[in-house]
């Protein structure tokens, strides 16, 4: 099966703007899933909205709750919570790099391939692509995708560029609570020497194909036994009715070099506040 753009938009490093789409890099239909099936009828369980008192509702009656602190809740509607604006729904503006190395792992969220939508979009993508690889960079920036503003950083992978979402830093609980009750004892020299042997013993190139999903490897045995069993209960679910599922890039050259221009050949910190003052 084809993947499915998830986002598509600009990617953009001060003037230049690169048209791309992000694809999902994990499959999630790569283990073994269920669905809930009702025994007597044999048909899928399905999930509706539904209020006390009420029962199933209509989803155009349906708003947006926000609660607050006196345990009542702001009612919000959709079109108003969609009406809000933000350029980071069609652009992802570089604002800031980092050594590939310095984004600690707890922040790493989900990762996306950034894909150039065309050809003429390949030229720039290639020149951000080596030059984050000459640098050992990672990019900074934000971008809007369903219903939500994410952190993201950017840094070649193979031949393109891998696009991780970040947790923020207030989604991060403190490590010190969890580790308060662990004393800092001196370690005995013998068990210390042992424990290190062992890790040096084990350690290898980390190669992801030499582990398998045990449990999952399990459950594909379990159904198949299933399967060849003509004994084993079945169910007949009817077909569903399937769900509706740039650019071009200016003068690299010169707008790198205006770009530069632009910087004034100063580097510093950028935030929020700086990409907005850029695109304004």
């Amino acid at each position: 099966m084809a993947s499915r753009a998830v986002w598509k938009g600009q990617l953009r490093l001060s003037l230049v703007s690169i048209p791309v789409e992000l694809h999902s890099a994990t499959k999630t239909g790569a283990r073994v899933s269920f669905r809930q099936i009702h025994e007597p009828s044999g048909k899928p369980v399905r999930y509706e909205k539904v209020v006390p008192g009420v029962g199933p509702v209509k989803k155009d009656d349906i708003l947006k709750g926000f609660e607050t602190d006196d345990g009542n809740y702001l009612l919000l509607d959709p079109d108003e919570v969609d009406a809000i604006k933000l350029e980071t729904k069609k652009t992802l503006e570089l604002v800031q790099f980092v050594d590939q190395t310095e984004i600690a792992p707890l922040y790493f969220d989900k990762p996306y391939y950034v894909v150039p939508t065309d050809e003429l979009a390949e030229d720039a993508y290639r020149v951000v692509r080596d030059a984050l690889r000459a640098e050992k960079k990672a990019g900074l920036g934000q971008l809007t995708m369903r219903g939500r503003e994410y952190l993201c950083a950017i840094r070649p992978c193979g031949d393109g560029l891998l696009l991780e979402t970040l947790r923020y830093a207030d989604e991060i609980r403190a490590a010190e609570p969890m580790f308060a009750g662990i004393e800092d004892d001196k370690i005995d020299k013998d068990l210390l020497e042992v424990a290190t042997q062992l890790i040096d013993r084990k350690t290898a190139p980390f190669k992801a194909e030499a582990f398998k999903d045990h449990y999952d490897a399990a459950l594909r045995d379990l159904i198949e036994k299933k399967r060849k069993n003509k004994k084993s209960p079945r169910a007949k679910v009817e077909d569903e009715v399937e769900r509706p599922s740039g650019e071009n890039v200016v003068d690299l050259m010169s707008a790198l070099k205006e770009s530069l221009k632009k910087d004034g050949g100063k580097s510093g910190k950028a935030g929020r506040g700086s990409a907005k003052s850029k695109s304004a």
